[in-house]
């Protein structure tokens, strides 16, 4: 193991000394890169690369995690945007963050049904943009349809489907919202719920990590085998990060709902 170690201080001085390190097919490094290699080529090579097979040995060890994979996104430009792919994994997040707050809460408040989509002729709306709704007492929110009456019916049905354990009343205009006592069997199903919601966040993550992946398959005739097993195990490291975020926000909504 020494050895391997020595051998991988030595890389960085093998950089400038070598044109046998050049890996083929990545990206011409930027201006801050250090001053060209042997054969007049200017390019940055990142550590991994010339350490993959070292590292896949050490690897393979019984409990050594992989080694972690870091790539530059300006050297990585012309075959894709890692710091979008990033943006849009955090929005899957952000949306799950937003789910919990917003719908799955053991108390239920007026501004609980502010976003309830309502189905009528003319197209889907929000519950607030519909009806005004207000809180009469703890145990009793009124949702009043009287600016647009013709859609009292099917706010009362989005309320009732809303997943939320809630069954409206309407009387004319006036749509009366019980609010259920906090049983346990409520909390559980508020605790069901969160998993559902997380499952369907990890799928959006999924979708997020293949098409990123698809697009740097794209450049395989283009670019050195190295390059693209580099990409995408740094997609899938960011994936992988982002759908541990979740877990640990499942975990603290579960622990929150069940008490």
């Amino acid at each position: 193991m020494a050895t391997a170690l020595r051998c991988v201080r030595r890389v960085p001085s093998l950089l400038c000394r070598s044109p046998v390190t050049v890996v083929r097919g990545l990206p011409l490094a930027p201006a801050s890169c250090p001053a060209p290699l042997q054969g007049g080529s200017r390019q940055c090579v990142p550590l991994m690369l010339l350490t993959r097979q070292l590292a896949t040995k050490k690897a393979k060890g019984k409990g050594q995690a992989p080694a972690k994979v870091n790539i530059s996104a300006a050297l990585v430009e012309d075959i894709i945007n890692l710091e979008e792919t990033n943006e849009d994994m955090q929005a899957v997040i952000e949306a799950l963050k937003e789910d919990f707050s917003r719908n799955l809460s053991v108390r239920t408040s007026p501004g609980a049904l502010d976003h309830i989509i309502v189905m009528t002729k003319d197209g889907k709306f929000p519950l607030n943009q519909l009806g005004q709704i207000s809180q009469k007492s703890p145990q009793l929110m009124i949702v009043n349809m009287a600016s647009f009456p013709e859609s009292t019916a099917a706010a009362a049905k989005a309320i009732r489907e809303s997943g939320m354990n809630l069954n409206p009343e309407v009387d004319g205009t006036i749509i009366r919202v019980p609010i259920p006592k906090v049983t346990r069997e409520h909390r559980e199903s508020l605790a069901k719920l969160a998993k559902q919601s997380t499952n369907k966040s990890k799928e959006a993550l999924r979708k997020v990590r293949s098409k990123s992946v698809n697009q740097i398959k794209k450049f395989k005739s283009k670019v050195s085998e190295d390059t693209i097993w580099l990409l995408e195990k740094q997609i899938q490291q960011m994936a992988d990060s982002a759908a541990a975020e979740m877990d640990k926000l499942l975990a603290a909504k579960t622990k929150e709902l069940l008490g």
